[in-house]
């Protein structure tokens, strides 16, 4: 004889798959939103919490976080793909290769309202972009090179990809710096999001070019990469390096004079920010996105100075 108490439950998980129930059984008309980012990098670690912050201060929004492992377009296209099989009602993402993905934000925003995040697909449909001005902040790391060669030198700058928008920008904003001056960029050299390539870079920069003056790192990991490398090689102290974003190794590298200073960004704002835009919007109210669709979110300078202070901010923020 067939056991009623399964016929009973195999009923209620119908029910309850039907209607749209939560795990306690409580009808959800919550709206789901993504958040796509780049590599599991610290920066991004510091923009989950703030969709974390934003995602508990809205009751109708549920937030899905998710990083990619290899930090490619094609892979952030699947994840993304795999989300609106799911079914998501708004899209937060930063492109990793905004040029040629601005044909695939067109297409998801006739579909749900796309915010895009730390590296713009301007001249898409998408709704917003909220983010650092990165070619004033390759200025302002261009000053901070100006100030420790203030007679000329030269530098070499590391980053994850040239082609990305917000590499592009940070390299235009550090030319224009420092043009008119007698500081020369010897080399940008290219890492691919890989850690172990990032280090190499600066090892054989230190090998070919012993005469370099200051290295430059301008995505979140290459401070830390460049920090170790300088390391390796007995050099620390005696190598001006300039870097970017509030990683840990970073900022302590700061603090104990290794690097002179590093331009942080806020992704924790990129991402309190954008989920309560994208929440608002869903929420019938258009008027929240600004005329020209940019919400810029300041950088400031960290040197030793502040570092300690900094540091201490940051700690809070991870625990959120």
């Amino acid at each position: 004889m067939k056991n009623p108490r399964i016929g009973c439950w195999l009923i209620v998980l119908l029910f309850v798959s039907l209607c749209g129930c939560d795990k306690d059984g409580v009808e959800s008309g919550n709206k789901k939103v993504a958040f796509v980012a780049g590599a599991a990098t610290d920066m991004w670690t510091i923009a989950k919490a703030g969709c974390d912050k934003a995602d508990s201060e809205l009751p109708n929004i549920d937030v899905e976080f998710r990083f990619t492992s290899n930090g490619t377009a094609a892979e952030q296209k699947s994840m993304i793909d795999d989300l609106m099989v799911k079914g998501i009602d708004g899209l937060v993402f930063t492109p990793l290769d905004p040029d040629n993905q601005s044909l695939m934000v067109n297409e998801l925003a006739a579909s749900i309202p796309v915010i895009i995040t730390d590296s713009d697909a301007a001249g898409s449909d998408r709704l917003c972009y909220i983010g650092t001005n990165n070619v004033n902040a390759g200025k302002e790391a261009g000053k901070l090179v100006k100030e420790i060669l203030p007679d000329g030198g030269e530098i070499v700058i590391f980053v994850g990809k040239t082609d990305a928008q917000n590499a592009k920008e940070r390299i235009q904003g550090l030319q224009e710096e420092l043009n008119g001056t007698s500081i020369k960029i010897l080399d940008i050299r290219t890492d691919n999001l890989d850690y172990a390539v990032a280090r190499s870079n600066v090892s054989e920069t230190l090998i070919k070019s012993p005469e370099v003056d200051c290295l430059v790192g301008l995505w979140s990991y290459n401070g830390s990469m460049i920090l170790e490398a300088v390391k390796d090689a007995n050099l620390l102290g005696k190598i001006n390096i300039v870097a970017f974003d509030e990683e840990e190794a970073v900022l302590d590298g700061v603090e104990k004079g290794y690097i002179y200073a590093t331009v942080v960004q806020q992704p924790f704002e990129f991402g309190y920010q954008s989920i309560k835009l994208i929440s608002s919007y869903l929420e019938g109210h258009a008027g929240s996105i600004p005329e020209d669709g940019v919400i810029e979110i300041p950088t400031a300078v960290i040197k030793q100075e502040q570092a300690g202070s900094f540091m201490s901010k940051m700690k809070e923020i991870r625990k959120l």
